[in-house]
């Protein structure tokens, strides 16, 4: 299958190399455009959550707003600086490349972009969450699955598996 439009779903992890090449390599074989596209969350205080009541509560809901937008501000700029790294290796490579970023819930705005962008191919990572832990996280990756508008490519984390020690114990009768 000939892919046209790669949607890439990255956040900055480890594993966002991993899912970075096997989208680039799938562009370079099929000559496709890859959208390089990151969500972050916006835990931004809403004015409703919080009941104003003194002086001081004004103040400090001044001073946490201000607060909020420079974190918010340096989280922007530290996102778009790895996602243009990220588009000049594919402009090495001889693949168109561009990036976005935006706020919500991951899974819904990989879809929702997805739809509006027209990708061909979705390509994201999964961490291999189980059981409990899945559960409270949440998979961004099973919803996309299960949602797209397209292919989805899912680049799975190598899983390590420890293996235990056992202590050999020799029993000696007397």
């Amino acid at each position: 299958m000939k892919y046209k439009k790669i949607l890439v779903a990255m956040d900055n992890s480890l594993q966002a190399a991993k899912v970075f090449q096997a989208a680039l390599d799938i562009a370079q074989k099929c000559g496709s455009k890859l959208m390089l596209f990151n969500c972050m969350n916006n835990y931004f205080l809403d004015e409703s959550a919080i009941s104003i009541g003194t002086m001081a509560d004004v103040d400090i809901y001044g001073t946490l707003q201000q607060q909020h937008r420079q974190n918010l501000q340096q989280e922007i700029t530290k996102t778009q600086a790895w996602l243009e790294a990220y588009c000049q290796q594919a402009h090495i490579r001889k693949v168109e490349a561009e990036f976005t970023y935006k706020f919500g819930e991951p899974s819904k705005q990989i879809c929702n972009f997805a739809k509006t962008w027209n990708a061909d191919l979705i390509v994201l990572g999964r961490r291999g969450h189980k059981g409990i832990t899945e559960i409270l996280l949440g998979s961004v990756s099973n919803y996309t699955l299960h949602h797209a508008p397209c292919t989805v490519l899912i680049v799975q984390e190598k899983v390590v598996v420890k293996e235990k020690k056992q202590a050999h114990a020799t029993t000696v009768a007397y």
